[in-house]
């Protein structure tokens, strides 16, 4: 009987264990139940990728960095806030396409108020998924969507634009917006603020937000449809974007590429060589030179130039240059001046490259550099010249002089503050050499090597 007892206190326990086991499998299961569809609905960043500057190819390398990264991590979407308004249309037109087939959210946003996107916002506009401006904004520009330079045929040429224009307006089309203002921007230009763009029946974009903010929040429960057919729901209510930046790298050929350093550079480039020539530094200021000038020529390689026009500017340098070497009492310099600011402002292809030039403040600035910098290089020259028959040919002759353009015959020397032009009795003579002057003849010197002996 106590075995009876024994046996089915054991059985009890069994069972009572099993009960334990059974239902703590079953809270496994509920509680993973809802945990596994919470984790499979995890969201993906809010990223967020800021355009500042012109849209050259350096800046779409940046934009298909944050795009990739985007994709990767299976982002919630990407905004891209365009502030610029200068764009290399043969950069942003490809990139555009990437946009219109991206596998995540794209939302392109014109902001800050008062940003005139150009053609890069209606290219991106038009490919994003969502498209947002804030208030004072607009895109498109007064010159037309496509270039047609280079292409004789006008068949050739209608056949351009209407494949820019049936690109535009499927992307418009696709996502439910207005295409009633592309044929117009392609054709002839044509500038749409957001007022204009939500007026349109239906309007060419979908939201106007003031501030990141409020996008994210306008941006909530919007419904998007992706290239694959597949629909995602936005959840950024609340939510902060992560900004994807530059590298250094990157930073650097974007300031490069930036129309108006690369202009400045140039021209320093041009005055730091100008410089070494007439006061050698042992390589110091060429070596400046040459490395503005490898900066310059890394800018140029991103935007389209104007031939012409850098070669009118380069002539531009050379006669302000000429002026001093050989002063024409500012002739040379005022010439020299109208090229340079002729050239600056049409360095730049603007058909290529709508609202790509060099800022107007830039070329005055140097310009009145120049003017100040010749006015003074002249008068100083010009007042040690007239001084020297007051004291007569015999103060400068025997005097040691500097040669600062070689002689070959004829050069450039320097002495007793001045730069005089120079023939050598001796053949040729180097930069940074010392010469002794021998004769003075019509306000140019001629002068003797110190190796050769003093005539007898």
């Amino acid at each position: 009987m106590a075995q009876m007892h024994k046996n089915g206190y054991h059985e009890s326990m069994k069972l009572t264990a099993v009960h334990i086991i059974i239902r703590l499998l079953a809270v496994i299961v509920i509680f993973g139940g809802w945990s596994v569809p919470a984790a499979a609905q995890g969201r993906g960043p809010l990223l967020l990728v800021e355009v500042d500057e012109v849209i050259s190819r350096f800046t779409v390398d940046h934009l298909r960095q944050a795009l990739t990264q985007a994709e990767a991590s299976n982002a919630e979407a990407l905004i891209i806030r365009l502030g610029g308004s200068g764009a290399v249309l043969d950069a942003v037109r490809p990139f555009a396409a990437e946009l219109a087939v991206a596998k995540v959210p794209v939302v392109v946003y014109v902001a800050p108020t008062g940003t005139a996107a150009g053609a890069a916002g209606a290219y991106l506009l038009s490919a994003a998924h969502i498209a947002a401006m804030a208030p004072e904004t607009s895109f498109g520009t007064p010159n037309p969507l496509v270039s047609t330079a280079g292409l004789n045929d006008e068949a050739v040429r209608a056949r351009a634009r209407e494949e820019v224009a049936a690109q535009l307006r499927g992307w418009n089309e696709e996502r439910g917006r207005s295409s009633g203002w592309i044929d117009r921007a392609v054709a002839e230009g044509a500038i749409i603020d957001n007022v204009q763009a939500l007026a349109l029946e239906p309007p060419a974009i979908d939201l106007v937000a003031r501030e990141l903010s409020e996008l994210t929040t306008l941006l909530h429960g919007r419904s998007v449809r992706l290239a694959d057919a597949s629909e995602r729901v936005l959840e950024t209510l609340g939510r902060t974007p992560t900004t994807v930046a530059p590298t250094i790298w990157q930073r650097l050929l974007l300031l490069l590429a930036n129309p108006t350093v690369a202009f400045l550079l140039l021209v320093m480039a041009a005055i730091a060589i100008y410089a070494e020539l007439l006061t050698p530094t042992i390589g110091a200021l060429a070596g400046l030179g040459v490395v503005l000038l490898v900066g310059a020529l890394t800018g140029f390689t991103a935007l389209p130039i104007n031939w012409l026009s850098l070669f009118g500017l380069m002539l531009a340098l050379g006669l302000i240059g000429a002026d001093l070497l050989t002063p024409s009492h500012g002739a040379l310099t005022i010439g020299g001046l109208a090229l340079l600011v002729i050239s600056a402002l049409t360095l730049f292809d603007s058909a290529q490259a709508p609202g790509v030039s060099v800022a107007p403040w830039a070329v005055g600035m140097v310009a009145l550099t120049v003017v100040a910098f010749v006015a003074v290089g002249v008068t100083l020259i010009v007042r040690t010249r007239d001084k020297a028959p007051e004291i007569g040919q015999e103060a400068l002759v025997g005097k040691l002089a500097e040669v600062r353009k070689r002689l070959e015959p004829e050069g450039m020397v320097f002495v007793e503050g001045a730069l005089w032009r120079a023939v050598s009795e001796s053949g040729d003579i180097e930069i940074g050499d010392y010469v002794r002057v021998t004769g003075v003849y019509q306000l140019r010197l001629t002068v003797r090597s110190l190796d050769e002996p003093p005539e007898a």
